[in-house]
């Protein structure tokens, strides 16, 4: 009798367990976000794609790059971050939308792009694909004052150099143009980079 117990709980275990290995991967089941296009710089097509938990209240994101492999039809799952992208309603605004739109992403001369707009605070972030993971080399950014001029940053962390200027709306005159060093190192990897990174660079 006492075995028949210990193997009903066991059972009941195992059906819990299951269920919750169920639940979590389901968990991000609407794509809200998909790209094609070579990333491993193999002229095979590889994918990006966003996904949104539709069930969780905060409305979380997931970004997921998949890249071809050599001899199979299959793509295999090389990033996987839930970092990276904010959540619609983050926890901390206490059911308040984040303000930011969700980022595109796209791929472009091998490079995955990620583009932000984050209350008028247009960002673009470059990723190269490099060492089995995808490094940040290159950040844009522009800011319009709502009036007639508008403040852009040019960060290559490449060369490890951070260029600002402001510019008059359809004027080509660079103005207050400011060079500065930014040099970082190792490279931040994608995987690594919470959202908030991206805004403090």
């Amino acid at each position: 009798m006492r075995n028949l117990f210990l193997y009903l709980i066991l059972i009941l275990l195992s059906s819990n367990l299951q269920a919750q290995k169920t639940v979590a991967k389901n968990k991000f089941d609407v794509i809200v976000k998909e790209e094609e296009g070579d990333l491993n710089n193999d002229k095979k097509n590889d994918k990006v794609i966003v996904e949104m938990d539709v069930v969780s209240d905060t409305r979380p994101l997931r970004l997921r790059v998949f890249l071809s492999q050599p001899n199979k039809k299959e793509l295999q799952l090389a990033v996987s971050s839930t970092q990276i992208i904010e959540s619609q309603y983050p926890t901390e605004k206490n059911g308040e939308h984040s303000e930011g739109t969700i980022p595109d992403f796209f791929i472009e001369d091998g490079n995955l792009q990620m583009l932000t707009d984050i209350r008028g605070f247009k960002s673009r972030y470059t990723f190269r694909f490099k060492n089995d993971s995808f490094e940040l080399i290159k950040i844009s950014r522009v800011i319009w004052d709502g009036k007639n001029t508008t403040s852009e940053t040019e960060i290559d962390l490449l060369k490890g150099t951070k260029i600002e200027f402001d510019q008059e709306l359809g004027s080509d005159e660079i103005l207050n143009k400011r060079n500065t060093k930014k040099i970082i190192k190792p490279l931040p990897k994608i995987t690594d980079l919470k959202f908030s990174d991206l805004e403090a660079f």
